[in-house]
């Protein structure tokens, strides 16, 4: 089976090469969106099928039994286009290529904008996990394509509530098209309240990008009813999360993130990772949350309530690879058993134990009893004391 996918703007009157007017003249079966279908259907031949892309794309691919299908796709269709779906839907399927600029070109050429350096981000029906990423890692220049969901005033709105005011943002509506086309330059405070035609998308562009941080200190953390002592100290958050072996890592649980402390500096260091934080008291999300507005750390999702009753929904999300217990209320071993129930082949677990004259219950003790209890491989402790602080011991295992 062939496919020649063929990429268009939003021009009404569209301007072809004289190779792709011949595949369209001598074409029989052609696909493509309802809008597509408005702007083409003048140069199909008389008596062509067409077969509308809508969702579910599975019962558009049944439709595709002939021997050559010409599609319409927008802009490049390689570029977050129809044609990897093809790819991934028939992957021995030929297919040719026919290609012209994507929106975010577009847009750079009209703003005469060079874009060999700007990072790319579809939210066209995806999360906003890339573009946190992008905006963590300090990307200078960033190209969105966006959705009804992912609007240029949604994106604003997040970058400003998590700090990251110092972006331009431009956009570029219905590009393509003369009678229709707008190209729009604002701050983010003004890109918020507006309302843009679709379709459209956004470039971010910064020359004062502040640096990243590497370890927050203490001090800088909203607490739990001022309690200092219910935060992992700095030094000790970034070797438990040395410890997790995060940079290859996907998907992180914080078990008992009081104030997301550990959190908000996993996603802050290695922004690839899907952040899952856990906490049993209500009042903790308005400070995991304004902790996290206030360092620049979207995207950590935030479960409240008891963890052993909540996780596995959680996990039906991703399987976690790495897992740091925080607290436990108590129960280390249901905890470590509950978590074990789900944790990657490869995954691990850390735990901080501190030895204080206070504490009743040695959670070194409980730690041992769990992991010889589960069958659990236990790796050199790290010992560590910090200032005047209580010597803490920071355990790890895995199957």
């Amino acid at each position: 089976m062939k496919f020649i996918v063929i990429g268009i703007t939003d021009s009404p009157r569209p301007c072809f090469t004289q190779e792709v007017l011949a595949v369209i003249k001598e074409g029989k079966v052609f696909s493509g969106g309802k809008r597509h279908h408005e702007i083409v259907a003048p140069l199909l031949p008389t008596g062509a099928r067409w077969i509308d892309i809508t969702v579910p794309l599975d019962a558009v691919f049944e439709q595709y039994t002939y021997d050559e299908i010409v599609v319409f796709a927008s802009g490049d269709p390689l570029f977050f286009g129809f044609a990897n779906t093809i790819r991934r839907k028939m992957p021995d399927a030929e297919m040719v290529i026919c290609p012209t600029f994507n929106s975010l070109q577009m847009l750079a050429h009209k703003l005469v904008m060079p874009y060999h350096d700007m990072r790319i981000v579809s939210l066209t029906g995806r999360p906003w996990q890339e573009l946190d990423r992008a905006l963590i890692e300090r990307a200078g220049k960033i190209g969105i394509l966006t959705d009804k969901e992912h609007t240029p005033a949604a994106i604003a709105q997040r970058l400003m509530t998590y700090g990251y005011t110092y972006y331009n943002m431009y956009v570029g509506e219905q590009l393509g098209n003369p009678e229709l086309e707008r190209i729009t330059t604002l701050n983010l405070s003004d890109a918020s309240l507006h309302d843009f035609a679709m379709p459209n998308c956004v470039i971010l562009d910064s020359t004062r990008l502040p640096a990243r941080p590497y370890g927050i200190a203490d001090k800088d953390f909203a607490l739990l009813d001022g309690r200092e002592k219910m935060i992992t100290k700095m030094p000790i958050r970034l070797l438990t999360l040395q410890a997790l072996e995060l940079p290859k890592r996907h998907v992180f649980w914080d078990v008992g993130s009081c104030t997301g402390s550990v959190s908000i500096e996993a996603r802050l260091l290695f922004p690839h990772l899907q952040v899952e934080s856990f906490e049993i008291r209500p009042e903790c999300e308005a400070i995991i949350t304004e902790n996290a507005k206030t360092h620049g750390a979207p995207g950590i999702n935030v479960h409240i309530g008891d963890f052993l009753t909540c996780c596995d929904a959680v996990a039906a999300g991703g399987a976690p690879d790495a897992v740091f217990i925080g607290g436990h209320g108590g129960r280390l071993l249901e905890v470590m058993k509950k978590v074990l129930s789900v944790l990657s082949d490869d995954g691990v677990i850390v735990f901080n134990s501190v030895v204080a004259p206070k504490v009743t219950t040695d959670s070194r003790l409980l730690w041992d009893e769990a992991c010889r209890a589960l069958g659990l491989v236990q790796e050199p402790p790290l010992h560590v004391a910090v200032n005047d602080h209580h010597p803490i011991t920071i355990l790890k295992c895995r199957r």
